[in-house]
């Protein structure tokens, strides 16, 4: 059996047993509409021509203050305000995380002997330890060091961090703790 359906100007043959479709469309073509033109500037919106443009001198001329004081104060409150912060945020890289205490102490001893110009931290934070390495102010100047260290320690990357302000002067953690 087969039907034709017209459907939103096109017609489908369907047929019921085969399953085949044929469409044709119905309606003119565009051949018809090729040398239609409609004038719209009637209904446009005519605006006057902007005049042209005068250097407008005030009689009153008031005085204006500078940026730059007011800059300068915000400036010196913003720093105010982080020199009163004990912590500020930053990134680190993370080389291990993990519970096993010797590969911990093991991996701070290779991180000292083998980058001697890069500070390392080891953390515990029960039941993990955590060697740390770094402290950057943005993940862009963790980036140089994450790359060398990754070759070594394919497990690194680089994590968020909180450092206490007094921090960035102390020397590495004492050597005499390590186990072998």
């Amino acid at each position: 059996m087969f039907r034709r359906i017209m459907l939103a100007g096109v017609w489908l043959g369907m047929s019921t047993g085969c399953g085949f479709i044929t469409i044709s469309k119905s309606g003119g073509s565009a051949e018809k509409y090729a040398d239609y033109r409609e004038d719209l500037s009637s209904s446009l919106k005519s605006y006057e021509p902007l005049p042209s443009p005068v250097a407008v001198v005030s009689s009153k001329a008031s005085p204006v203050a500078p940026v730059d004081d007011d800059l300068a104060i915000a400036i010196k409150n913003y720093i105010q305000a982080n020199e009163r912060e004990n912590f500020f945020s930053g990134f680190t890289i993370l080389v291990y995380s993990g519970v096993d205490r010797e590969l911990a102490f093991k991996t701070r001893n290779t991180l000292y002997s083998d980058y001697k110009d890069i500070t390392t931290f080891m953390q515990y934070q029960q039941p993990r330890y955590l060697v740390k390495v770094g402290r950057y102010i943005n993940r862009i100047e963790a980036l140089a060091w994450y790359e060398k260290i990754k070759e070594d320690f394919p497990s690194a990357r680089i994590i968020q961090d909180r450092f206490e302000r007094n921090l960035p002067n102390q020397q590495q953690d004492p050597i005499e703790n390590a186990q072998e």
